[in-house]
């Protein structure tokens, strides 16, 4: 990821998540962070960040 827009989009994908409260981008390193109250669905936060066309990486 390259620039804010981008870092923006991935963290509005990632807030449509159930369970996400809060969701951290670095643009410059690509590190999210995502914060939440319950344990959230790994496949669907990967699918949040493949719907922007980005690949999670753990």
């Amino acid at each position: 990821m390259t620039c804010g827009g981008c870092a923006s989009q991935v963290s509005k994908q990632l807030a449509e998540v159930p369970g996400v409260s809060d969701v951290s981008v670095d643009a410059a390193t690509g590190a999210v962070t995502i914060t939440s109250s319950a344990p959230v669905d790994a496949d669907a936060v990967a699918a949040a960040v493949s719907a922007v066309g980005y690949q999670l990486v753990h």
